[in-house]
This record gives C-alpha cells, sequence and structure tokens, in this order.
C-alpha cells in the first residue's frame, strides 16, 4: 500500500470545516455563550455612532448640555459593557481552541501509532512532527483567535450594512458597491493563496526533515569530513523554505491594500453624496457622522477579515496536511476472515508462508511466491548476499511488514488476525541496530514488558539472575541504574545490542529472530549469549540470520534467500557455495 503524504488530496472549504467542526462538537456549550456575547458586543458596536449622531442633531446643535452629560454618560457604560465582552469572548474562544488542539493532535498522533513500518519508511520523521507540532498549530491559531474575530467581524459588518440601508437606502446602497467588488477579489484568489500557503508548510516539513536526518548522522558527517554536504544541503532546503516563506507572505498580505483601497473608495462616495443630500436638505450633519461611522464599521472589519481571510486559507491547507494523515486506513484493522475452526493447531506448524510475496511501495520485487515452514523448537538460519530479502523475510515474520500476496500463518492462523500484544509475545525480534529511548538500562530492559513492569531493581536483578541475563548487565557501569539517551548515544553499539537481547529474550517468546545480533559483540560475549539461548525453553524457535556463517553451524535448517527466492541449502557447506554462487551473479 502507498502511504506516501506527498499525494495530498484537497478537501473543499466547506468539507474540511464540517470536519474540523467536529473536534469542537463537545464545545457547544461555550460555543453558544461565545457566539451570544459576540451578538451583544457588535450591537453595542452598531449602537454608539446612531447615539452619537442623535446627539449631535438633537442636543449639541440645541445646547442641551444637561442631556449631553446623560448621553455623554450612556456611551461610557456601553464602552466599559463592550470591554467585558471583548474579554470574555477571547476567554471563551481561547479555551475552546486549545481543547481542539489537544483533541486533534492526540487523533493524529494515535493515528500515527496504527501504521505499519512501511509507513514511516515512505515518510520522513521530521515531516510528521512538522505536521504534529506545526500544522495543527495553524488550526488552532485560526479556531482560538481567528475565527472569534472572523465571526465578530461578520456580524459587525451586517448590523452596519443594516443601519446603513436603515438611514438613507440611496447612500446605503452606493457605499456597499465597493465592497462587493471586494468579494469578487476575494472569489479570484483565494484559491492561490491556499495553493501558495500550503507549499510553504510543505517546505517547511521538508526543512524539518532534513534537518533532523542532518543531525542523526552528524557522526558519519564529521568521520567524512562532509559539513560541506552538511550546509550545502541545508542551504538548499533553506533556500526553498525562504521562496516558499514569501510567496506565501505576499500571498497572505495582498488582502489588506486592496481592501483598504476599497474602503477609502466607501468613504470618500458616502462624504460626496451625503454632502449632496444635506445641501438638499434631505440628510442632516449627525445622520452623515454616524452613516460615515457606520460606513467605517462595514470596512474596518473588512480590513481585518483580510489578515483573517489569510488566517484561514493557511488553516485550510495545514488541515489538508493533517487530513491525509487522518483519511488513511491503516491496515490493521483490516482483519482478513478465516475459518478458524477447519484449522487443526496441534498439527499446524508454528510459523508458515504460503504463496507470499513482497514488494516495497514504487520499488522492486523483493520475495516472489515464497513458500516455507518452521516447526516448533527448532533453529532455523537465513542466509544470502546483502540486499538479496533476508531481513524483509524476518520482518515479515514479525508482521512489520505485511505481503503484498500471499499469507504468513502463525499457529496455522493469519498473522493479521492476532491481536498486536499476542503477537508481540508470541514474536521477539533483535535487530542489528536496535533502538533505545531516553532513560536508564533497566527502563529499555522492561521495555513493553508488562509481567515485570512494575518490578523494583532488586526484583529485577532476581529475576535476570534466575534467566542466566545478570552477567550481562554487570557489563554496564552502574548496572541498571545506566543512563541512557536518546537512541542509546551514551553507550556503544555492543552495548545497545545486549539490551535488545535482554529485553527480547526475559519475554520469552515462542519464536525469536535475531538480526546479526552478535555483530558488533566480542568472542567472550558472544558465546555467554549463546549459552543463554541454549537455555531457553526447548519448544522456543530461534530464527537467526547472520553473515558469518559460524554463527549458524548448528542450525536445523538453512535457507538460502537471494533475487526473490528462498530455497533450503541443506548442510553448512552447500550454504556456503550457495552464498558465494550468489555473490559472483550479482
Amino acid at each position: 500500500m502507498n502511504y506516501d503524504l506527498n499525494i495530498e488530496q484537497k478537501s473543499s472549504t466547506g468539507a474540511a470545516l464540517r470536519k474540523m467542526l467536529q473536534f469542537m462538537s463537545s464545545e457547544k456549550k461555550e460555543l453558544y455563550l461565545a457566539f451570544f456575547v459576540m451578538l451583544l458586543n457588535a450591537g453595542i458596536t452598531m449602537l454608539v455612532p446612531y447615539v452619537i449622531g442623535y446627539t449631535i442633531d438633537h442636543y449639541i446643535k440645541n445646547s442641551d448640555y444637561k442631556m449631553l452629560m446623560t448621553f455623554s454618560g450612556f456611551l461610557f457604560v456601553l464602552y466599559i459593557i463592550w470591554a467585558g465582552t471583548e474579554y470574555l469572548q477571547t476567554k471563551l474562544m481561547g479555551g475552546v481552541g486549545q481543547r481542539m488542539l489537544y483533541a486533534l493532535r492526540n487523533q493524529v498522533f494515535e493515528k500515527l501509532q496504527q501504521f505499519p513500518v512501511a509507513f514511516f519508511n515512505q515518510n520522513k520523521s521530521g515531516d510528521l512532527i512538522s505536521r504534529i507540532n506545526n500544522d495543527t498549530d495553524k488550526v488552532n491559531q485560526f479556531f482560538s483567535q481567528s475565527l472569534m474575530q472572523f465571526v465578530d467581524s461578520i456580524f459587525t459588518m451586517l448590523g452596519a450594512a443594516a443601519f446603513l440601508l436603515a438611514i438613507n437606502i440611496e447612500l446605503g446602497a452606493a457605499s456597499l458597491v465597493p465592497g462587493v467588488c471586494i468579494l469578487i477579489f476575494v472569489q479570484l484568489v483565494s484559491g492561490w493563496v491556499k495553493k501558495k500557503n500550503a507549499g510553504s508548510m510543505k517546505s517547511t516539513g521538508g526543512m524539518s526533515a532534513e534537518i533532523q536526518e542532518s543531525l542523526q548522522n552528524f557522526r558519519t558527517i564529521i568521520t567524512f569530513n562532509r559539513r560541506d554536504y552538511f550546509r550545502k544541503r541545508f542551504d538548499e532546503v533553506n533556500e526553498e523554505n525562504y521562496k516558499a516563506a514569501i510567496g506565501a507572505g505576499l500571498a497572505n498580505n495582498i488582502f489588506t491594500p486592496v481592501f483598504t483601497l476599497f474602503s477609502n473608495i466607501a468613504q470618500l462616495i458616502v462624504l460626496a453624496f451625503g454632502i449632496y443630500l444635506i445641501t438638499k436638505g434631505q440628510f442632516t450633519v449627525g445622520l452623515l457622522i454616524s452613516f460615515i461611522a457606520y460606513v467605517q464599521n462595514f470596512y474596518f472589519p473588512l480590513r481585518q477579515l483580510a489578515a483573517l481571510w489569510a488566517s484561514f486559507q493557511t488553516a485550510m491547507a495545514a488541515w489538508d496536511r493533517i487530513a491525509v494523515i487522518l483519511s488513511l486506513e491503516a491496515p490493521a484493522e483490516k482483519v482478513r476472515e478465516l475459518n478458524v475452526k477447519s484449522l487443526n493447531f496441534g498439527q499446524s506448524p508454528l510459523l508458515e508462508f504460503s504463496n507470499v510475496s513482497f514488494a516495497y511501495p514504487n520499488g522492486k520485487q523483493v520475495l516472489n511466491d515464497i513458500n516455507f515452514k518452521m516447526e516448533q523448537g527448532k533453529t532455523y538460519a537465513l542466509v544470502g548476499p546483502t540486499g538479496g530479502g533476508k531481513t524483509t523475510t524476518a520482518m515479515l515474520i514479525a508482521r512489520l511488514y505485511d505481503p503484498t500476496e500471499g499469507m504468513v500463518l502463525l499457529h496455522g492462523k493469519d498473522i493479521k488476525q492476532f491481536e498486536a500484544s499476542e503477537r508481540t509475545h508470541e514474536i521477539g525480534f533483535i535487530l542489528q541496530e536496535p533502538l533505545l529511548f531516553t532513560g536508564t538500562v533497566k527502563d529499555n530492559i522492561l521495555y513493553g514488558n508488562e509481567k515485570y513492569k512494575d518490578f523494583d531493581e532488586e526484583k529485577l536483578m532476581e529475576v535476570l539472575q534466575h534467566e542466566g541475563l545478570n552477567q550481562l548487565v554487570q557489563r554496564f557501569d552502574d548496572g541498571l541504574k545506566t543512563k541512557v539517551q536518546a537512541n542509546g548515544e551514551s553507550i556503544s553499539l555492543g552495548q545497545k545490542q545486549l539490551i535488545a537481547f535482554i529485553r527480547a529474550v526475559l519475554r520469552k517468546p515462542s519464536l525469536l529472530i535475531l538480526d546479526e545480533a552478535t555483530a558488533n559483540i566480542d568472542t567472550v560475549t558472544e558465546q555467554l549469549l549463546e549459552d543463554i539461548l541454549k537455555k531457553l525453553p526447548q519448544e522456543t524457535t530461534k530464527v537467526i540470520i547472520a553473515h558469518r556463517l559460524n554463527t549458524i553451524e548448528n542450525a536445523d535448517e538453512i535457507f538460502f534467500v537471494n533475487s526473490g527466492s528462498l530455497q533450503t541449502a541443506g548442510s553448512l557447506k552447500n550454504a556456503m557455495s550457495m552464498l558465494l554462487e550468489g555473490k559472483r551473479a550479482s
């Protein structure tokens, strides 16, 4: 299955909004209260210009200072209420936005955990981090800040338009003509603005991925003295991000000057037409002042909407990048239905490949129509040239990948029908380059182990001693308390393999895969590991992947994997000749 997130599906604005609003479904009470406060705020904003105009025409003109002071006090009270509603709606929508961000990030992260290894092979982790952090924050900014201002501006504009038409329909209609021009302009450029913002966020994700990859491989960069390559790659992605950001910035700011221009034109229309009506005796100075205030109340929110609309397009572009993750269907949910009752578990092999083929997305065929069985308690070896498909076969056994064709059976049952907890209990995997987490040796040993997760160091050492693993722990300076930095950078590769070995063996899996598990370990420690493996329960099946043939000489059966096929090698001597022949062919 293709998991490439760069092939993004564009959603319509309406569909995107409906999907985003689902995250706010639990916030109905706060939203209704916020909208009520916004209506109250807009109502006060609409009432103030009329009161001012009325005061000018009736009290200032007639020098009625008593009523002037009364209306001034009334305006002061309105301004106090207006300030309170501004604060309240900011608080309400800020809380809604943060809770939405929390829910959205949780759902994206939970979705990512459902995907197989193939998904992460096709997508750079830096870009995924950018989608979880940066893109979700763009959506949150719109809902917690811009949406409130957006709705408030709409209410204010509608109210101002109603007052303009109610005071004088001809002058009101003339003042709204530039607003129609603005709406046409917005319709014409919105798609372009969204595209520019999508490009900017994509380049930001690409730069994040490039930086992360370079920092992770910085040791190799130093070893080969290729800081120049690091700088060159960073300059390239930084330049690309700079150009994309400039384009998005220009697109986002194009609304403001256009909106301001049409706003100024509207005020000129009102001023000229209003003075004309006053000379005709059809208008008053107070009404003209109120009218100009209403025009400002109509067009000032429009100027705000210029920035808000750019924020909205940014949020839509960010949502597209998030939605493509949420819309992907994780294969773990697609369980193949089998007639389990017809399977005889007692006579079934531990593991079986039935007509299995595998190809990486947009890549070559790695395995083609593979069939083999593994019996319980035996030791199997996978040999073959580099790139022949040994590790891929092991990953299919552990269901880190799913076959593109055929079926992998565990205990006679499709491995897809096992719960993840059941599968990982049955199958242990020691990688050639094991991954560790920040913490201690103890934390990493017990990672994912429910049986011993609550054991303290003393109890755990008793378990390790009983299993013969305590000697491995003694290879660390502070034993179980030894600090482990991110990905085990504070310890040697050999020590990392020891931790992975203890972690896997302690779970006592039915099938244990060792992918070059002793490649970076000294001879003495390797012998110690072999002794520990011999103490495993007799029913434990072992699958060994090794380039050093002496590590597989005691295997019950040897499989030769190369060029998409898997053959039984028979003896070690025959495996060596097949390996040499395979190397010559490659």
